[in-house]
């Protein structure tokens, strides 16, 4: 029985179990870079499509035959897959189980053509699907914390062995919360330069940068200036880096945004860990390692841990487990389009300026810029959920289809009536002057409420629950801001309204 293995371009790794289900001297691998995802950063295909032909070679030099459809090739990707099949007649299609739906959709139309099609478990995340929906089961909605403790408990990361958590605490994100005033009281500690700033030269990234050019001249950014590690071995080192260099301060200032250090302290090595480049658990270890030799602290090292174990886990479940129709999700009826400035960086608030100038050269923010500068205003103005949720997809190195949905659509946006996160992630400039420096150089007062000079962001957030007061007025993570809205002269909610409906209708 011949097979062929068909691996996805999210799923570049020799534990592929596909792979360890096929056998090598009888089986052929199809990988194809597909032409028909829709809009992206040009940066963002380089890195994907460098990623697949050095991966492609790597399977070579094990013995692997290999059928590698280029981009120039097919405009399809399901007709490069399906010409595959017709040339090698396999007995059946192997394939690791997807990491989007899209891809799965693919899968199912391979078998309805009568393709035998056998879908094997994934190694690119440590909860199975099924048990995450067991975890679901009959719950209104979901606490990613719960779902990070079970998770700790059963893997037995950061775990003593009496049971309870290392330090005594699941939680130390109060420890991880330091403002820029408490940035400038530690001396200002100046984070490793920015490695976005650099470019990969390898020849076949180059290679890639002019095709795509070629192929995609309207996409935003250069495809020449992609920066991230395409092969193993060079994401493992940027592993080792981040372990070494950034890892030690990367509790205390994980939500500082500088906005002459856009990196600073963090990983940086979500965009191969989500190719499959970098394994989670590995990422794990590595940093409960080097808690335990004293390099880092437990803080800095649990709030890494974090984001691997609690919230890709979790957004990764909360994904297949509302797929197809979350995609669509609107719980607050937003429905305003998305202002030309998130692609030309030109307005006058400083800090979208800044970050949306930073995403379009380097296709990467980190995570505070992406949900309290972005999102932040992206909620406030009621910006279309849907078209919010394309432009991440579109801008982000690291971003797939389940990465983004639940992160935008569920916790940045809560257009899933709070199913993810149980308040909104809204908040007025005053977040925004403690966590960034981007106020200074901004043409609006952040201590401003109304009038001339105000910030948007203040009017929009009041804005915002003046329009959805009745909603949030019986939730107790968000009552405060509803009662305080309500308290204030009708004189003044009307200014604010009136000030808030200016800047809205300047969107275009």
């Amino acid at each position: 029985m011949k097979n062929s293995v068909l691996i996805f371009g999210d799923q570049l790794s020799l534990q592929n179990t596909a792979l360890g289900a096929a056998e090598c001297e009888r089986d052929v691998v199809v990988l194809v870079e597909a032409r028909d995802s829709g809009r992206a950063h040009k940066i963002k295909r380089v890195f994907q499509f460098t990623a697949m032909r050095e991966f492609a070679e790597l399977l070579r030099e094990n013995g692997w035959e290999v059928d590698y459809r280029k981009m120039g090739e097919a405009p399809q990707f399901i007709d490069a897959l399906k010409d595959h099949l017709e040339r090698h007649s396999p007995d059946s299609l192997l394939v690791m189980e997807p990491n989007n739906w899209s891809q799965q959709e693919i899968l199912k139309s391979i078998a309805a053509s009568g393709v035998a099609v056998q879908t094997t478990p994934t190694c690119q995340f440590m909860t199975p699907r099924e048990e995450f929906f067991r975890f679901a089961k009959g719950k209104k909605r979901l606490l990613m914390e719960a779902h990070y403790r079970q998770a700790r408990k059963k893997l037995g990361i950061l775990m003593r062995d009496d049971g309870e958590p290392e330090g005594g605490s699941w939680n130390y994100d109060a420890e991880n919360r330091k403002t820029v005033r408490d940035w400038k009281k530690d001396g200002a500690p100046k984070p490793p330069p920015a490695i976005t700033r650099r470019r990969n030269q390898s020849a076949v990234a180059a290679a890639v940068a002019a095709e795509v050019t070629q192929w995609f001249p309207e996409d935003v950014g250069r495809a020449e200036d992609c920066w991230l590690p395409t092969t193993r071995e060079g994401a493992l080192e940027a592993l080792e880096q981040f372990i070494e260099t950034r890892l030690p301060l990367f509790g205390d200032y994980q939500d500082l945004m500088l906005q002459d250090s856009p990196t600073m302290f963090h990983s940086l090595i979500a965009a191969p860990l989500n190719l499959g480049l970098l394994l989670p658990m590995e990422c794990v270890t590595a940093a409960e390692r080097a808690y335990k030799l004293g390099h880092a602290p437990l803080a800095a090292v649990e709030g890494f841990v974090r984001q691997i174990i609690g919230w890709r886990e979790f957004v990764n479940g909360v994904y297949w487990l509302k797929m197809p129709d979350y995609l669509q999700t609107n719980g607050l009826g937003a429905t305003r389009k998305l202002p030309a400035f998130f692609y030309s960086a030109e307005t006058e608030m400083n800090c979208l300026r800044c970050v949306i100038q930073e995403v379009r050269d380097t296709a990467y923010n980190h995570h505070i810029q992406r949900l309290m500068i972005l999102g932040n205003f992206l909620l406030l103005a009621g910006i279309s959920p849907k078209e919010a949720h394309e432009w991440f997809l579109e801008m982000y190195v690291d971003a797939h289809e389940w990465v983004m949905a639940a992160n935008v659509l569920g916790m940045a946006l809560h257009a899933d009536g709070g199913f993810m996160a149980t308040k909104p992630y809204a908040g007025s400039a005053a977040y925004i002057s403690k966590m960034g420096n981007y106020c200074s150089g901004c043409s609006f007062d952040p201590n401003k409420k109304s009038g001339p000079g105000a910030c948007p962001f203040n009017l929009l957030y009041w804005d915002f629950y003046d329009r959805h007061a009745d909603r949030f007025a019986s939730n107790p993570r968000t009552s405060m801001m509803v009662s305080a809205w309500r308290k204030r002269p009708e004189a003044e909610r009307e200014a604010i309204r009136h000030e808030a409906a200016k800047v809205l209708a300047g969107l275009t």
